[in-house]
C-alpha cells in the first residue's frame, strides 16, 4: 500500500509540473485539466529504464529547469506581453531583484531567494525520488520491452504534437493530448539559440561600428531641435491603393500648403520596414540602431548588443533626449539600453479623457502635451514621440479638435464612446479598411497641423510609417513606409543629396532605402566633414 501511495502521489507531482501552464491566461481550469503526453513517456521510461543510474537525476533536473523556464515565462508574459528569452532576458533577474528589494525590503527579499532556492531544492528531490519508485518496480522482462514499446509510441505522439504546434508540419486535426511542456521547452531553446547567434553578429557589427567613436556629430545643425514623429500603421499604401490614395493625399496637399506657409520646406522618400501588420518596435530599432531588426531574436539581440541609438550620438553632441510612448503601459526595460535620457510612458502623460479602446489617448492630445513633459532646459532637444490612433482596431476614429479648445483629455471622451465596437467592425472587411483609412488621415491631420503651429521656429521634424498595416488592409506584401523631413529650407539643404521629393507625396521614382541605413544616413548629412572625415562607408 505505501509503494502505492509514492507511485501514485509521484505521477501526481509529475501531473503537475507537465501541467502547469507557461501563460497567465491559461491558469485556468481548462487551462491545466489536460493530459500531458509527456507524463507517458517518462513513467514508461522509468519503467522500461529499471536501475540505470543517474537517470532519475537527470531527469529530475530536466524538470526542475523547464519548471522554472514556465514561471520565467509566466512572469514575462505578464509584465511584458512577451515569452521569456533564456539569453536576452537573463538581465531582467537582476532588475527584478533590485524591484523586490526596493518594494519589500532587502531582507524580505533575501528570505524570498533563500525560499525560492528551497523550494527548488525540495521539488528536485521529490522528483527525483518519485523517479526512483518507478524505476525500482520489479518487472518481468516481458513488461520491460512492452515499456519500451510505450516510450517509442509516446515519444513519437509527443513529437507530432509539437511539431503541429510550432508550425514544422501540418496534420488534417490536431493528435489529441497536449505536450506543451516540450513545446515551451524546443521554442525556448530555438529563441536562445538564434538570439546567440545573431548576438555575435550584432555584438561584431556594434565593435566595427564605423560611426561608434566619431565625434562632434550633429554640428550641422547648430543647436537645432530634432523631433522624430513615428504614425502608426502609415504605409506605402496610403500612396498606391485607391481606397487610401485619394484622402490622404490630399490631406497631405493641404499640409503641404500650410506648412510652406509656415516658412517650412519639406522632403519625402521610402524606407523599408523590417515588419509589417505589427511589432512596431522592430523598425524602431531598425532606424534608430542601424541594424535590420526582422524579428524578435534579432531585435533582443541587438538590445544586447551595445549598438548605439541615434540618441547615444545625440546626447554625446549635447542633446537631451526623451521618448513620448503613450502606448507603453507595462515596463519597458528595453529603453535603458537605447539612449533616452527621459521616458514619458502612457501613465507619465496627464491624459484624463477615456481611453479609444486600447489606444490610450488621441494623436491630438499627444502631440499638444509633449512639451510640458519637458522641463526647462539648456540643451537641445532629440525626441522621439510614437502616435497610437492609427493602430488597430482603428475603432473609434478620434476628430481634430480646435488646439485651443484641448485641456487636460477629458473633451475627447465623447469620441470614445463612439462608433462600433472592434469586434462589431471586424466583422466587415471593407469596413475595417474604412476606418484605417479614416484612423490614419486623422494621425496625417494631428501631426502637420501640430508642425505647422510651430512655424520657422519647428525642430527639424521627421515624420516616419512604422510599418504597412496587415495585408488585407493594405491590399499588398510591400514593407515600404513614407518618411516626410520638414525644416527650414536651410537646414533641409543638407539632405539634398538623398534625391528625396519635395513637399509631401514622395513620387515613386525615388530609390527605396531599408529602414537600418537612416541612422548613418542622418548622422553624416547633419555632420560637417571635418568630423566624419575617415569614417569608413
Amino acid at each position: 500500500m505505501r509503494r502505492a501511495l509514492i507511485l501514485i502521489s509521484s505521477a501526481g507531482l509529475m501531473l503537475c509540473v507537465l501541467a502547469l501552464p507557461n501563460h497567465p491566461g491559461q491558469m485556468s481550469l481548462s487551462g491545466v485539466a489536460y493530459w500531458p503526453i509527456e507524463l507517458s513517456v517518462l513513467l514508461f521510461a522509468m519503467l522500461a529504464a529499471g536501475q540505470v543510474r543517474g537517470l532519475a537525476t537527470a531527469t529530475a533536473l530536466a524538470l526542475v529547469a523547464v519548471t522554472a523556464l514556465k514561471l520565467a515565462d509566466m512572469a514575462s508574459f505578464a509584465a511584458y506581453n512577451r515569452g521569456f528569452n533564456p539569453v536576452s532576458d537573463l538581465f531582467l533577474v537582476e532588475a527584478g531583484l533590485s524591484l523586490l528589494r526596493d518594494s519589500i525590503g532587502p531582507m524580505r527579499t533575501v528570505l524570498l531567494v533563500l525560499g525560492a532556492f528551497m523550494a527548488t531544492a525540495v521539488l528536485f528531490t521529490l522528483l527525483r525520488g518519485g523517479l526512483k519508485a518507478w524505476q525500482r518496480l520489479a518487472l518481468p522482462a516481458p513488461a520491460r520491452a512492452l515499456a519500451l514499446v510505450g516510450v517509442l509510441a509516446t515519444s513519437g505522439w509527443a513529437v507530432a504534437d509539437t511539431g503541429q504546434h510550432l508550425g514544422y508540419w501540418s496534420f488534417a486535426q490536431s493528435p489529441p493530448g497536449s505536450a506543451r511542456t516540450t513545446r515551451v521547452a524546443v521554442a525556448r531553446i530555438g529563441d536562445a539559440r538564434e538570439t546567440v547567434a545573431e548576438l555575435a553578429r550584432f555584438k561584431r557589427a556594434a565593435q566595427d561600428d564605423p560611426m561608434r567613436d566619431i565625434a562632434g556629430v550633429f554640428d550641422q545643425l547648430q543647436g537645432r531641435d530634432v523631433l522624430l514623429i513615428w504614425i502608426e500603421s502609415y504605409g506605402r499604401a496610403s500612396f498606391d491603393n485607391r481606397e487610401y490614395a485619394g484622402t490622404h493625399s490630399a490631406t497631405l496637399r493641404a499640409a503641404e500648403a500650410d506648412l510652406r506657409e509656415a516658412g517650412l520646406a519639406m522632403k519625402s522618400g521610402w524606407l523599408t520596414s523590417p515588419t509589417a501588420g505589427g511589432q512596431s518596435w522592430l523598425a524602431h530599432g531598425a532606424l534608430h540602431s542601424g541594424l535590420w531588426t526582422s524579428d524578435n531574436a534579432r531585435y533582443s539581440a541587438m538590445i544586447a548588443s551595445g549598438q548605439k541609438w541615434l540618441f547615444h550620438f545625440a546626447q554625446a553632441a549635447g542633446y537631451r533626449t526623451a521618448a513620448v510612448m503613450p502606448a507603453i503601459t507595462m515596463a519597458w526595460p528595453e529603453s535603458a539600453a537605447m539612449g533616452f535620457d527621459l521616458v514619458f510612458e502612457a501613465e507619465d502623460i496627464p491624459y484624463e479623457g477615456a481611453p479609444f479602446n486600447w489606444v490610450t489617448m488621441p494623436d491630438q492630445f499627444t502631440l499638444a502635451a509633449y512639451g510640458d513633459l519637458l522641463a526647462e532646459d539648456p540643451r537641445p532637444d532629440f525626441v522621439q514621440i510614437a502616435l497610437i490612433s492609427s493602430h488597430a482596431p482603428w475603432t473609434p476614429v478620434p476628430r481634430m479638435l480646435p488646439w485651443e479648445a484641448i485641456g487636460d483629455g477629458s473633451e475627447f471622451s465623447d469620441m470614445a464612446g463612439q462608433g462600433p465596437s472592434p469586434r462589431e467592425l471586424w466583422k466587415d472587411r471593407d469596413a475595417v479598411r474604412d476606418a484605417y483609412r479614416r484612423s490614419v488621415d486623422y494621425a496625417l491631420q494631428a501631426v502637420f497641423s501640430h508642425v505647422a503651429r510651430l512655424g520657422e521656429a519647428a525642430p527639424l521634424v521627421i515624420v516616419a510609417g512604422d510599418h504597412q498595416a496587415a495585408g488585407f488592409v493594405a491590399g499588398s506584401d510591400n514593407k515600404d513606409v513614407p518618411v516626410h523631413m520638414i525644416a527650414p529650407p536651410e537646414v533641409l539643404g543638407f539632405v539634398e543629396a538623398w534625391g528625396w521629393s519635395d513637399g509631401l507625396i514622395p513620387s515613386a521614382a525615388v530609390p527605396v532605402r531599408r529602414m537600418d541605413s537612416f541612422r548613418d544616413d542622418f548622422i553624416r548629412a547633419f555632420t560637417s566633414m571635418e568630423q566624419i572625415a575617415g569614417v569608413r562607408e
